[in-house]
């Protein structure tokens, strides 16, 4: 056999020294180096140090047996990981067999082994752990490409924000948690003010611009782990704020309402020459007696009155009021 297979790793585990003179030399025929271990458990510290491709594993080693270095070396192994294990036996029992593959072992050579034999069975078996090895590659770029596709399945596209799919999903685990813990949470509604003014005085890619302006003034109020920004629809945002009360969530909607002001971005159709925002707030204890829904529409309602009242504001209403 005349091909060369260069970088791959065999680590050859055998006690006898003619033996590992013979089988390292058919491997050096075909371009490889062998690692050599004379016992079990140096041939354990050789795989844990070097990590070869392939081992060829004798049986009977002078401390303990091959079944149970086999049997380390498996335990050793990541969870993508794959090492091919040759067992090397005068044993030719069916029992013995059964036994190798019972613990880890994926083929056999009897001995003696010949040169033709040793090097078909590595050449076979490097051929597998590449193969293996690149379907553990496809798999890593598939869950990558899936995680990427779910990202963006909860992303909004316009502002890099949550969207409307993942506040519906996040609203109701937060719900959740916050009545089995017993504390109360919130709900910002916002939009931007007179919004359609600005976009037919200014156009759609500056309405556009404004939109991602405003989300990351609204993402910046939602810097906890159980709080979300999220645009809702339109130049609409909502933000959930986990174990907050009304007071927490009065002092986040009125800072958004300045930074976004303080920004000073031109709305010459606004009586507040500014792009602004209007904020509706609502506050509950979740319980199983509620509903997650009415917290929503309850801010909804507190938004429609922080407009009637000028815009630019911040309007609360308790839960369920309004209605």
């Amino acid at each position: 056999m005349n091909k060369k297979l260069g970088k791959v790793k065999v680590l050859v585990v055998e006690d006898s020294k003619v033996a590992i003179k013979a089988i390292s030399g058919y491997l050096e025929d075909i371009g490889v180096h062998p690692l050599v271990a004379e016992s079990g458990q140096a041939a354990v510290e050789l795989y844990r140090r070097e990590r070869p491709d392939i081992v060829l594993l004798d049986i009977i080693l002078p401390d303990v047996d091959g079944y149970d270095v086999a049997r380390q070396i498996r335990k050793l192994q990541g969870k993508d990981d794959w090492t091919a294990i040759i067992f090397l036996t005068v044993m030719s029992k069916d029992e013995d067999l059964a036994r190798g593959i019972e613990v880890g072992g994926d083929d056999y050579l009897m001995k003696p082994v010949g040169r033709v034999v040793v090097q078909a069975k590595v050449s076979a078996m490097y051929r597998l752990v590449r193969m293996q090895r690149a379907l553990v590659k496809v798999t890593e770029q598939l869950n990558e490409a899936n995680q990427e596709l779910q990202r963006l399945s909860m992303t909004d596209g316009l502002t890099g924000i949550a969207n409307r799919r993942l506040f519906d999903d996040l609203l109701v685990r937060e719900w959740r948690r916050c009545a089995r813990i017993g504390k109360p949470m919130s709900v910002v509604l916002l939009d931007v003010d007179y919004f359609k003014k600005y976009n037919d005085r200014y156009g759609h890619q500056a309405g556009d611009d404004c939109l991602k302006v405003v989300a990351r003034e609204v993402a910046a109020a939602a810097p906890r782990a159980g709080d979300l920004a999220a645009r809702y629809g339109g130049e609409e945002f909502v933000l959930v704020l986990g174990e907050t009360d009304e007071g927490g969530a009065r002092w986040v909607a009125e800072r958004i309402c300045r930074h976004v002001l303080g920004l000073k971005m031109m709305h010459e159709d606004s009586p507040h020459d500014y792009v602004t925002v209007s904020c509706g707030v609502c506050s509950v204890l979740p319980s199983d007696s509620l509903a997650v829904d009415k917290l929503v529409k309850t801010a909804d309602k507190a938004l429609y009155l922080a407009k009637e009242r000028g815009r630019n504001g911040v309007a609360y209403l308790g839960y369920g009021q309004g209605s």
